[in-house]
């Protein structure tokens, strides 16, 4: 019997619209992700109890896993009463990015840093940008092996003056962190943590020797925005940046993301640029960030440019030497200005440098010395 035509009609539309639908969902993954064995590597940071119960003292969250069972994070997990981590070399983003895109603007202006991620985090911000990777579990994303050596050698040759470790959330995947970062620094690379900062003291320290620079989202000043959106803890991240400030030189900056209703608060703001300068110094570089609609919160709207520029002003009468707008294409406050000539010290549009005016570590101008690393 034959099919009326219509229907024919119909199968020649449909049938290629469904290879296509399959081909990209599942094209996208590759063969490696599948291959979890690939990637197992013994955890850090973790004590045994009776019958195979294992505790994860890697973060604050401090799972407690039986056989087989995944941590919060998705990526470490109890394999016969020992703690290994998913994820070790399981590279699903690299890229070349300019130094300011992480942002990072107290580090070697103008160059670049090579950038990896492996799936998974510990926190589950509302509002993520990369939450395609760091909302998965390891075998949901398609990735790639890179060994240590491998992060390493790329870097070199893409003539990149630092590695950052960065778009999902560098403490999951800590093990493999730590060993490219003492790699690197053999070889004379710098190192860049993009953190949400959620990690308990004792890991944190044994990180800090081998990093230049930490830049730490502060997602709020607000416990109830902490609980709610983030699924974190505001005092755990204001220890981690203490814990930096006082076991190291390394150079900490700040991002807040100001999202509408939720986090812009000018009084949580004045505190929070109260905080940072009685407890970090007022050298510690801060971004106010504009929010786009994005994963669970697409219904608010971007953050008005106004706003930003208040928060601003905000932190610079509390005394702030640089406070920048971040995530707004060429507004003047993406430059580094002097604090006691006020002059511009590095000119930026966007992710390029338009000039440079700090010569051997101070202002050209008046010889103030500005914090940073420069050369």
């Amino acid at each position: 019997m034959k099919l009326p035509r219509i229907f024919l009609y119909a199968l020649i539309i449909i049938f290629p619209l469904v290879l296509i639908i399959f081909y990209h969902n599942f094209s996208c993954i590759s063969a490696d992700a599948f291959d979890l064995n690939k990637y197992i590597h013994p955890a850090k940071y973790w004590k045994k109890f009776d019958n195979n119960e294992v505790q994860c003292l890697l973060c604050p969250f401090k799972c407690i896993l039986n056989e087989g069972q995944r941590g919060h994070c998705r990526v470490r997990v109890n394999i016969g009463g020992k703690l290994y981590s998913l994820v070790y070399g399981r590279v699903c983003s690299k890229n070349t990015d300019p130094i300011e895109k992480k942002p990072v603007f107290h580090m070697l202006p103008g160059t670049t840093a090579y950038s990896i991620a492996t799936p998974g985090c510990n926190l589950r911000c509302k509002f993520c940008q990369n939450w395609q990777i760091s909302q998965s579990s390891p075998e949901e994303v398609s990735a790639e092996y890179l060994s240590p050596e491998d992060v390493v050698q790329n870097a070199i040759k893409l003539n990149c003056k630092s590695i950052a470790y960065t778009y999902s959330e560098p403490v999951v995947f800590y093990e493999y962190v730590l060993d490219t970062a003492k790699l690197a620094k053999k070889n004379g690379l710098r190192n860049i943590l993009v953190t949400a900062g959620f990690i308990n003291p004792d890991p944190l320290k044994e990180l800090l020797q081998y990093f230049d620079v930490i830049k730490v989202d502060l997602k709020g000043f607000n416990e109830k925005f902490y609980e709610e959106v983030v699924d974190g803890d505001l005092q755990v991240v204001l220890n981690t940046l203490l814990t930096i400030k006082k076991n190291s030189n390394i150079i900490i900056e700040i991002v807040n993301l100001v999202v509408p209703g939720l986090n812009d608060s000018f009084d949580d703001v004045k505190k929070m640029c109260k905080w940072i300068k009685e407890n970090l110094g007022s050298d510690t570089p801060l971004f106010f960030s504009r929010f786009y609609p994005n994963y669970k919160l697409r219904n608010l709207p971007e953050t008005p440019v106004l706003t930003l520029e208040k928060c601003r002003d905000i932190a610079l009468k509390e005394g702030l030497n640089y406070v920048y707008i971040g995530n707004v294409f060429g507004h003047p406050a993406e430059s580094t200005y002097c604090p006691n000539c006020k002059k511009v010290l590095v000119q930026r549009l966007g992710y390029s440098i338009l000039s440079n005016n700090i010569v051997k570590g101070k202002c050209k101008f008046c010889g103030k010395e500005i914090p940073g690393i420069w050369e």
